[in-house]
């Protein structure tokens, strides 16, 4: 049977335990929305099928646990990601605080053109704000990263943060070949023009090759 997407693409959604990963996960994926907290172990994985730019895309997400016993598991799958969410709880400062870190172990172990979005969950509980949206974006800008509110709660801006992360990867992937492209393209005109200075050096010299 032949494969029904034209892309496949990877992410990885890492952050501390609570930050509510499961939930974005489960409300972007089911549009259900899971009140308890519920951690996960070790790691698991749901499906989506888009429609980017005329092409069928298959989203394959990566829910980690957030708990240091289980940080030798996740990072095995930082190298197949090629867009990368850190999740915080805009609610909470030491979640904030603990972004750096994952950060860290993005920059150790994945891929160097991968997609990195920093992504505040919970914005519905803006009266227990503890993260402003003003302090996270520049935190975002200072190190080259997409940045993003949501709350898995409301769905609001959840839909936005996948499709920019997903739209991301595929222009890079696209500036890439393209950079490829051109590359090669350079390398054969070289090629010829090479071809062709030694051409006219033996016609030059009468078909002989000048010797020292």
């Amino acid at each position: 049977m032949s494969k029904r997407y034209d892309l496949l693409l990877r992410l990885l959604l890492v952050g501390e335990t609570g930050v509510g990963k499961t939930c974005l996960l489960c409300k972007y994926i089911n549009q259900d929305f899971i009140s308890a907290h519920i951690s996960t172990i070790g790691i698991d994985f749901k499906m989506k099928t888009l429609q980017i730019n005329d092409r069928v895309v298959k989203v394959q997400i990566w829910d980690t646990a957030g708990q240091e016993r289980f940080e030798s598991i996740t990072k095995q799958f930082y190298r197949r990601a090629q867009g990368v969410l850190l999740v915080y709880d805009m609610s909470s400062r030491s979640s904030f605080e603990a972004i750096p870190k994952w950060l860290a172990h993005v920059e150790q172990f994945c891929k160097e053109d991968v997609s990195v979005m920093l992504l505040g969950n919970k914005c519905d509980r803006e009266d227990r704000r503890q993260v402003t949206t003003k302090e996270a974006s520049q935190f975002a800008k200072e190190h080259g990263i997409m940045f993003s509110e949501t709350s898995a709660k409301s769905s609001s801006n959840l839909e936005k943060a996948f499709l920019d992360m997903c739209t991301d990867i595929i222009e890079s992937q696209e500036q890439q070949a393209s950079e490829s492209r051109s590359s090669i393209s350079l390398d054969e005109d070289s090629s010829h023009f090479d071809s062709h200075s030694d051409s006219s050096q033996l016609l030059s010299d009468g078909g002989r090759k000048r010797c020292c």
